[in-house]
C-alpha cells in the first residue's frame, strides 16, 4: 500500500517538473507565434526593442516595442480607404457630368420704374409680387423665365443706391413720355452708368415707355451702338429704330399705372351672352375722331346697343367705381370701339383683349414720327395676326354693327374664345422673346 502512494507521488512530481521545464522552455527559447488578434499596437517614436515576460495570477503580459507602428486590422482598413475613395471620385465624376449636362441658369434683375413695368412682370412674365398691396412703398418678386432667374423690385422706395445688387445684369424700365419723365428716367440711367464704371454691372437692357410721336432722341447716346453702356432697348410703339437686333418694339399692353388687373379668363367669360354690341368710356377731345364716333353712333340711333361714357377732360386715375363700370362694360359688350389718341396704339386694344371683347380699331397713322411703314400702323399687333376689326372711318361703323347683329351665339362664343386664345399666346411669345433676346444678348459668351 506504501509503494503504492509512493509511485503515485513520485509520478505527480515527475508530470509537474516534465510541465515546468515545458513552459520555462516556451517561455525563454522557444520562437513565439502570436496570432493577429493577439497584437498590441505600441505608440510610434520606440526606437529600442525589448521583451518583458511577467508571470503573476497565472496570467502573461507581454509588451512589444517595434521600430514601425503596426495595426491590427490594416489591411482591413486599407481596402476600406481604397473602396470609399474610389465611391468619392465615382461620384465626383457623375457630379461633373450632372453640371455639365444641367442646362446653365442666368439671374437678371428688373428695376420698374414706370407703370409699364407692372405689365412686364405681372402680364407678360407671370411674375408675383409681396406684398399684393398696389400702394406699398417697396414691391419685389421672382420668377423664373427660359435660363433666367429673374427678380423685380418697383414701387416709390426703390431709389438709387438702395436696391441690393445680387446679379451683374439688369433691366431697367422706364417713362420717356413727356420731359419730366425723362428727367427722371436720365437720372436712372446715370446712376446704371456709374454701375457699369465701376465693374459692378456688365449687361444692360431698357424697357421705354417711348414717345407716343416716336421722338426718343434723348436716349440715344446711351445705346451701345452709339458708344453708351446700353445693350438692347425694348420700345414702345411703331419707332423706325426698331431693327430686331439690339432695338426691338413692345406691347403697350393695359394701364397698369390706373390699377388694371390681371385678368384670368373663364368658361362664363367665353360663353355668357352679352346684352351689348358694342362700349366706348373714354375722353372726347375737341376736332377728333372721338366726335366722329360719338356723332355716328347719336345720328344711327346706336347708342342704345353700346355702351357710351363720354368725358371732357382726360383724368389720369380711376376710382374704384369707375374702374369697376369700365370692366363691366368690357365684359358685357361683344366689341370695344378703340379710336386713335395721340398714337394709335393705346391701353383700351389690350383691355378688351383681357375681356374677350374684340377691339374695333381705328387703323389710321397719326402726326409724328412713327414707322410709316406697309404693316403700321400697330406693327407688333398686326405682325402676331391679332383678330381685331380694322377701320378707316368711323363712319363703317353702323354696317359693323349691322353684321354683328347677325351673328349667332355660337359665332360669337368661338369669336370670343379665339380672341382670348389669342391674347394668351401673345403674352407667351412677348416673354419668349424677352427671355430669349436676353438670353442670347447677354449670356451668349458666358
Amino acid at each position: 500500500m506504501k509503494v503504492h502512494r509512493r509511485s503515485i507521488f513520485i509520478l505527480v512530481i515527475f508530470v509537474y517538473v516534465a510541465f515546468s521545464l515545458y513552459s520555462a522552455y516556451n517561455v525563454f527559447f522557444s520562437t513565439r507565434v502570436i496570432s493577429r488578434v493577439h497584437r498590441v499596437v505600441k505608440k510610434a517614436g520606440a526606437t529600442t526593442s525589448n521583451i518583458k515576460v511577467g508571470v503573476k495570477a497565472g496570467v502573461v503580459a507581454a509588451s512589444f516595442a517595434g521600430d514601425k507602428e503596426w495595426n491590427p486590422w490594416e489591411e482591413e482598413q486599407a481596402d476600406y480607404v481604397s473602396a470609399l475613395n474610389k465611391r468619392r471620385e465615382a461620384f465626383r465624376q457623375y457630379q461633373e457630368r450632372v453640371d455639365k449636362n444641367r442646362p446653365k441658369r442666368y439671374k437678371v434683375q428688373i428695376l420698374g420704374k414706370a407703370a409699364i413695368g407692372l405689365y412686364l412682370w405681372e402680364h407678360i412674365l407671370e411674375g408675383p409680387l409681396k406684398p399684393i398691396d398696389r400702394t406699398a412703398q417697396w414691391r419685389e418678386g421672382d420668377v423664373q423665365a427660359g435660363k433666367i432667374d429673374f427678380s423685380f423690385y418697383t414701387g416709390p422706395a426703390v431709389v438709387q443706391g438702395h436696391v441690393p445688387l445680387d446679379t451683374d445684369s439688369v433691366v431697367v424700365v422706364l417713362n420717356g413720355r413727356e420731359q419730366q419723365k425723362i428727367s427722371y428716367a436720365t437720372r436712372w440711367l446715370q446712376h446704371v452708368q456709374t454701375l457699369v464704371q465701376a465693374n459692378t454691372e456688365a449687361h444692360v437692357g431698357v424697357v421705354l415707355l417711348g414717345s407716343e410721336h416716336c421722338t426718343n432722341d434723348w436716349i440715344s447716346p446711351y445705346l451701345k451702338r452709339h458708344g453708351g453702356f446700353v445693350d438692347l432697348l425694348f420700345l414702345v410703339y411703331d419707332s423706325p429704330w426698331v431693327n430686331n437686333k439690339d432695338v426691338f418694339q413692345w406691347p403697350l399692353g393695359v394701364a397698369t399705372y390706373r390699377q388694371f388687373p390681371v385678368v384670368t379668363p373663364s368658361t362664363h367669360m367665353v360663353s355668357s351672352n352679352r346684352p351689348y354690341l358694342c362700349n366706348f368710356l373714354g375722353t372726347i377731345y375737341k376736332n377728333s375722331s372721338r366726335e366722329t364716333l360719338v356723332g355716328v353712333l347719336k345720328q344711327a340711333g346706336l347708342e342704345k346697343d353700346c355702351i357710351m361714357t363720354a368725358r371732357e377732360k382726360w383724368l389720369p386715375q380711376e376710382t374704384a367705381d369707375s374702374l369697376r363700370r369700365y370692366q363691366t362694360a368690357l365684359a358685357q359688350s361683344e366689341l370695344t370701339l378703340c379710336p386713335v389718341g395721340i398714337n394709335t396704339e393705346c391701353y383700351r386694344i389690350y383691355e378688351a383683349c383681357s375681356y374677350g371683347s374684340v377691339p374695333v380699331v381705328e387703323d389710321v397713322l397719326t402726326p409724328g414720327g412713327c414707322s410709316a411703314g406697309p404693316s403700321s400702323p400697330l406693327r407688333l399687333l398686326k405682325e402676331a395676326e391679332a383678330p381685331f376689326i380694322y377701320i378707316q372711318d368711323w363712319r363703317e361703323l353702323p354696317g359693323i354693327l349691322e353684321e354683328e347683329r347677325r351673328r349667332s351665339p355660337q359665332e360669337r362664343t368661338e369669336r370670343r374664345r379665339r380672341l382670348l386664345e389669342w391674347y394668351s399666346n401673345f403674352r407667351l411669345q412677348m416673354k419668349d422673346r424677352f427671355t430669349e433676346v436676353l438670353e442670347e444678348t447677354f449670356f451668349k459668351n458666358v
